[in-house]
Parts: structure tokens; sequence; C-alpha cells
């Protein structure tokens, strides 16, 4: 009986969402999955369909040159690879994964929502006459406001997808385990479609029926990522909070930056902290 009531509960230290420990049978494994993988395709598909484009559409619609748009472009996608920085380290050491991803997906959304609002809605819509426009600077900085969230957001979100997915599997039970390798294999071919449709379906929809409905799409898509992330939320565990690398490293950067004028360890004390607690001299 005793074992039985053990093996009821995971053995990571995972827990429900209410900080319970996560029973086996009814939250995690392939049963939480399909909404995490349904959230990541979607997720890319979003990303892909407004950014595989958007060289073209400052140069449409806000009348930047190619250098000044490939510039822009290569700026904004810089910062989104900069993000999970500080996505990693808020789920690490303050609100883990779940909740990381759900406050970042409200301002990925925001960021889509503004993005189409500037490419169909009157008085945020560049005014074109015989296809040249000519942009407000308030036009155009609406446009790098709503880029600027979705940086902030799928940033955000990016480093937390995958590793919640590995969470949903306990790694002490063996046949949970052989199952998460097969997870992180239909989480990139979830990554991969989604990019497959935004890069041939959705830059033909902007080229050729037009952004609002080009950027609206990927909007309406993120929607549905949102959703479906929240639609699972009953079957999913959750890994507490445990403290960031990065945490650790500003420590040592900033206790060597104060050590730094004083006079070093003599060799003939590295060992006289053998019985205290913390091994190393002069750390106090």
């Amino acid at each position: 009986m005793r074992e039985a009531a053990e093996d009821k509960y995971t053995k990571d230290g995972t827990t429900d969402l209410r900080g319970n420990p996560a029973v086996k049978k009814d939250t995690g494994n392939w049963r939480a999955c399909p909404y995490i993988l349904a959230n990541e395709c979607c997720e890319r598909l979003a990303y892909y369909g407004m950014s595989t484009n958007l060289v073209n559409y400052m140069k449409e619609r806000l009348n930047q040159g190619n250098t000044t748009a490939s510039n822009n472009v290569t700026n904004w996608s810089g910062t989104c690879y900069i993000m999970p920085l500080l996505g990693a380290f808020l789920a690490d050491a303050y609100l883990g994964r779940y909740w990381t991803i759900a406050s970042f997906m409200m301002v990925y959304i925001s960021g889509l929502t503004l993005l189409t609002m500037t490419a169909s809605v009157k008085g945020l819509k560049p005014s074109c006459d015989h296809d040249v426009c000519d942009p407000t600077n308030s036009q155009t900085a609406v446009v790098f406001v709503a880029l600027y969230l979705i940086a902030l957001g799928t940033g955000g979100i990016k480093p937390c997808v995958s590793s919640f997915g590995a969470d949903q599997f306990d790694e002490s039970d063996e046949s949970e385990k052989k199952r998460k390798s097969s997870f992180f294999n239909w989480f990139y071919f979830s990554i991969n479609i989604g990019a497959l449709v935004a890069s041939s379906v959705l830059v033909w929809i902007q080229d050729n029926v037009g952004w609002g409905w080009g950027f609206g799409i990927p909007a309406v898509v993120m929607a549905i990522a949102v959703a479906s992330f929240f639609v699972g939320t009953a079957l999913y565990r959750h890994q507490k909070p445990g403290g960031s690398p990065l945490t650790r490293i500003a420590q040592v950067v900033v206790a060597s930056f104060r050590k730094s004028g004083s006079e070093g360890c003599l060799l003939t004390n590295l060992y006289c902290m053998r019985f205290q607690r913390k091994e190393i001299c002069d750390t106090r």
C-alpha cells in the first residue's frame, strides 16, 4: 500500500498549479503535451508570418530605403534573441515557466494586435498614393512600439516552452523518460510546420492580398496559441523556481570587483577552512 501511494505522485519534485504534488495519472505526460505543441506551432507561425516579409513592409509602408529597413529589422531580430535572457531569468528565479509563458504571451499578442492596426486602421495606417506611402513620425513610432512588444513577448517565452514540455515527464520513471525524447522530436516538427506555412502562405497573402490580412492572420493564430496553452492548464506539471545561474554569476562578478584591491589568499591558508561550511579562503 505504501509503495502504491508513493507511485501515485511524481518523484522529480513537480507540482500542480496549486503547488500540490503532481499526480501521475492526472497530470503531465502526453496528455498535456498536445496543448504545448499546438501553442508552439501557432506561435512560430505567427512569428515567422509577421517577420519574414518585414523588410518589404518597411520599404513599402514606412517609405524606408533598403539599407535602413534591413538595419531596423536586424536590430529588431537581435532584440528577439537577447530577450530570452530575461525570460529565462524570470522563469528560473521568480515566476516559474508557466507564469512566464502566460505573462509574455499577453505582451506578444498585444504587439501583434497593434501591428495589425498599423496596417489596417485609418489614422494608424500610413496614407498612400499610387503605391507611395507617406507615414507620419507618430505612425512610424507606433509600428516600432508594436515590433518591440513582439520582441519582448517572443523572447520571453522562447527559453521556457521546450523546458516546460520537458517538465511534463518524470525523469525518475523510465517509461516517461523515454517518452521525453519523442516529445522533442514532435516539438521541433511543430516549429517547422509553423515556419513552413508562414514563409509560404502568409508571405503570399501579404504580397497579393494586403498587409492588414498579412498581419491580422498571425495575430489570430497567436490568439489560438494562447487559448491552446491555457486550455491545458489543469494537466500541466510545474517545477518550482530554483534560482537563476545568472544571479550566481552576477554575485561572483560583484565579489570579484569588491576583492580586486584586497590582498590575495596566502598559499598556507588554502587548507585552513577545511572544517568550515565554506571551503574557499577569504569569501566572507
